[in-house]
C-alpha cells in the first residue's frame, strides 16, 4: 500500500546501502600498496564488472530525474544523443582500447603528449580536471535538492547535511579502497538504479488500471514515444542536433575521458576491455530508455481520472511526487536509494580518476624522481582534496543560488576546454597533423567558442535582469547551444588540420594514428605488452 512519507523501513535500507559501500572499501584496504593496485587495481577486473561501474559512471542524477521529466513533459529527443554512442563506439572500439593499453601508463592524456606535445596533455587534462571537477560539486548539489525535498527537509541546514554526508561518505570509501572499491561499489549501485528503475516502470505499467498494451498505446498514438521533429533545422532541438551532438558526445566521452579509458587499463586483457566497453554502453542505453521510458508513462498515469498532480508538481518533479506518494514501504527507499545512488558513482570515479590524473600528469612531473609510495600518498591526498573540494562547492551553489553559479561556471568552462573530440579525432584519424598545427586549432577553438557563447547567452551578474556579455546583431551565434559544442570540435579539427600542412613535422607519430595501428606499426605481434609486460592477446 502507497504510504506518504518515508517509514522507518525506507531509512534503514539507505542506511544499509550506504554502510554496504563503506564495508567494501574497508575490506579492500587491505590491497591498495601501490599506485599499480590503488588506480588500475593491477589490471585484474572481469569485463561484467567494468561494464557495470561504466553504467553507474556515466548514468548519472541527471539521467534519474531530468529524463523522466522530459519523457513526461516532451518526448523521447534526448534520447537520440545515447542511441549514437553504441554506432560510435562499436565503429572505434577494436582500435582505441588496445592502442591506449598499449601507449599509456595510466593517464588518457599521456597520448596526446605522445602524438602532440606536452600542450596537448596540458590542454586536455585541464579540461578534463575543470569539467569533472565543477560536475562533482554539480551532481552532489543537484542530488541533495530533490532528497531533501522528497524527505519533506527544505530547510537549508538539512541540504547541507546531506551534501557534507554524502560528500564524506563518497571520501570515505574512494580514499580507502582507491578504483576497486570504485569498480565493485558501482556494481552495487548499478544494479540499485537498474532495479529501482524496473520496478518503477513495472508499477507504472501493471499498475495503472488499463493495462500495459493500452498505456503504450495511449502514448505512442499522442506522439510522447517520437524522437522528432526531424527537419534539418540547426536552431531549434531537433533531431539532427541531437544526433551530430551525440557522435561527438561519443568520440569525446570514449576517446578522450579518464574516467572511461582509465577503466579500458583495468581489464586483464584487450579482449575484455572491449567486452566490457560494448556491454557497458548496451547497459547505458537500456538505462536511458528506461528512464524515458519511466517519464512517458507517468504522463499516462498522471492523465487517468483520479491521479491528477497538485498544483506547481511538473517537469522533473514529477517523478519524485509519484515515489513519494504511490510507492508502498520498501519500495520507496529502494528507489531513494537508487537515486543517492546515481549521484555517488559520479563522485567516486571523477575522485579517483581526478586523483590520477593529478599524479600522472602533474606529480610525477614536478617529482620527477618520486618513489612509488610518495605517488600514492600523493594519489591519496588528491581523492580526499577533490572530494571535499567539490562537497564544499555544492554547499557554495546552496549559499549563492545554484543556477547563477552554475551557468557562469560552465560557460567558462565552455570556453577554455572546448574541442577535446576534435582533438583526438586530429590525432587519431590523421597522420599529416602536427604540434603547431593543433596550437593554432586550440587558439581558434578558443577564441569561436568565447565568441559564440558571449553572443548567444544572458548571463546572471545578480542584477534585476541577465546580460548579454557581446551582441554584434546579425552576427551573433543562432545556431542551437547543442550546435556550440559540436562546432567547437570542428574547428579545432579543421583548422589545426590544415595549419599543419604550415610547419613541417616534427616527428613520425604514424602508429599513434588509425593508420599506423591498421599497418602494423603500432602492433607487431599478437601479445600486447604494457611496460614490457604481458598482459593480454589483441
Amino acid at each position: 500500500m502507497p504510504h506518504e512519507g518515508l517509514h522507518w523501513i525506507d531509512y534503514l535500507m539507505i542506511l544499509l546501502y550506504l554502510g554496504a559501500i563503506v564495508y567494501i572499501s574497508v575490506v579492500l584496504s587491505r590491497k591498495q600498496k601501490s599506485t599499480e593496485a590503488y588506480f588500475t587495481a593491477d589490471r585484474s577486473i572481469p569485463a561484467w564488472a567494468l561494464a557495470m561501474s561504466l553504467m553507474a559512471t556515466i548514468v548519472s542524477t541527471v539521467t534519474f530525474l531530468a529524463y523522466p521529466g522530459n519523457g513526461y513533459s516532451g518526448n523521447w529527443i534526448l534520447l537520440v544523443q545515447g542511441l549514437m554512442v553504441p554506432i560510435v563506439l562499436l565503429a572505434i572500439v577494436w582500435f582505441i582500447v588496445p592502442m591506449y593499453r598499449q601507449v599509456i601508463r595510466l593517464s588518457a592524456y599521456e597520448y596526446f603528449e605522445k602524438r602532440f606535445g606536452y600542450l596537448a596533455r596540458l590542454y586536455s587534462s585541464l579540461a578534463f580536471l575543470m569539467a569533472h571537477f565543477t560536475k562533482m560539486g554539480s551532481a552532489l548539489y543537484l542530488l541533495a535538492l530533490p532528497l531533501t525535498s522528497m524527505i519533506g527537509l527544505d530547510q537549508p541546514y538539512a541540504v547541507y547535511a546531506v551534501i557534507v554526508g554524502l560528500g564524506i561518505t563518497a571520501v570515505l570509501y574512494t580514499l580507502l579502497g582507491g578504483i576497486e572499491a570504485v569498480i565493485w561499489t558501482d556494481c552495487l549501485q548499478g544494479s540499485v538504479l537498474l532495479g529501482g528503475g524496473l520496478i518503477s516502470a513495472g508499477m507504472l505499467l501493471f499498475g495503472s488500471g488499463q493495462g500495459p498494451v493500452a498505456v503504450v498505446q495511449t502514448a505512442w498514438e499522442n506522439h510522447k514515444i517520437s524522437m522528432g521533429p526531424y527537419d534539418l533545422d540547426l536552431t531549434r532541438l531537433t533531431f539532427w542536433v541531437m544526433a551530430i551532438n551525440g557522435i561527438f558526445y561519443a568520440l569525446q566521452k570514449y576517446g578522450t575521458d579518464q574516467t572511461v579509458v582509465q577503466r579500458f587499463l583495468l581489464a586483464k586483457s584487450n579482449r575484455a576491455a572491449i567486452r566490457a566497453s560494448v556491454m557497458g554502453v548496451g547497459l547505458c542505453v537500456g538505462v536511458w530508455v528506461l528512464f524515458m521510458f519511466i517519464g512517458t508513462l507517468l504522463w499516462v498515469y498522471y492523465r487517468m481520472p483520479g491521479h491528477e498532480l497538485p498544483p506547481g508538481v511538473a517537469g522533473d518533479r514529477v517523478f519524485p511526487h509519484f515515489i513519494m506518494t504511490q510507492l508502498p514501504i520498501g519500495i520507496k527507499g529502494l528507489i531513494l536509494t537508487a537515486l543517492i545512488a546515481a549521484g555517488m558513482s559520479i563522485m567516486d570515479s571523477d575522485m579517483n580518476s581526478l586523483a590520477a590524473v593529478g599524479v600522472e600528469d602533474y606529480y610525477r612531473r614536478i617529482r620527477r624522481h618520486a618513489t612509488d609510495k610518495q605517488c600514492l600518498r600523493m594519489g591519496r591526498i588528491l581523492v580526499v582534496i577533490t572530494g571535499l573540494g567539490a562537497t564544499g562547492i555544492a554547499c557554495l551553489y546552496v549559499r549563492l543560488g545554484g543556477e547563477a553559479i552554475l551557468g557562469t561556471v560552465f560557460a567558462l568552462y565552455a570556453i577554455f576546454s572546448g574541442g577535446i573530440a576534435g582533438l583526438f579525432a586530429l590525432g587519431f584519424f590523421t597522420v599529416r597533423a602536427n604540434r603547431r598545427g593543433l596550437n593554432v586549432g586550440i587558439a581558434a577553438c578558443v577564441l569561436f567558442t568565447a565568441y559564440a557563447l558571449l553572443t548567444s547567452t544572458k548571463f546572471d551578474l545578480g542584477g534585476p535582469e541577465k546580460v548579454q556579455l557581446l551582441d554584434l546583431g546579425r552576427f551573433n551565434f543562432s545556431h542551437h547551444k547543442y550546435m556550440l559544442g559540436v562546432y567547437s570540435h570542428m574547428v579545432l579539427f579543421v583548422v589545426g588540420y590544415a595549419a599543419s600542412f604550415l610547419f613541417p613535422s616534427d616527428k613520425d607519430t604514424r602508429g599513434l594514428t588509425l593508420y599506423g595501428w591498421l599497418s602494423g606499426q603500432s602492433r607487431e605481434r599478437g601479445d600486447i605488452t604494457v611496460q614490457g609486460k604481458e598482459v593480454g592477446r589483441a
